[in-house]
């Protein structure tokens, strides 16, 4: 019996591929986290929020928020 080219099939394991793939999505979410805090975004400062909490009649009550 003749075999065509069209008859062959071949298997590659994608185990690999997959694994290098899963590798290089991290890579690039570090780069990007990394590109964000370096080029402007920084990193989150430890701040305390202002808060204005505005009551009918038109007066505010106005503070800084403190505590855990």
């Amino acid at each position: 019996m003749e075999k065509y080219m069209s008859d062959q099939t071949h298997s590659t394991p994608a185990g690999g591929n997959t694994a290098l793939a899963f590798i290089l999505g991290g890579v690039v979410v570090a780069l990007l986290a990394v590109g964000w805090i370096v080029f402007g975004g920084g990193l989150p400062s430890a701040e305390q929020p202002d808060i204005r909490i505005e009551l009918p009649g038109g007066k505010a009550v106005e503070g800084t928020v403190t505590g855990n």
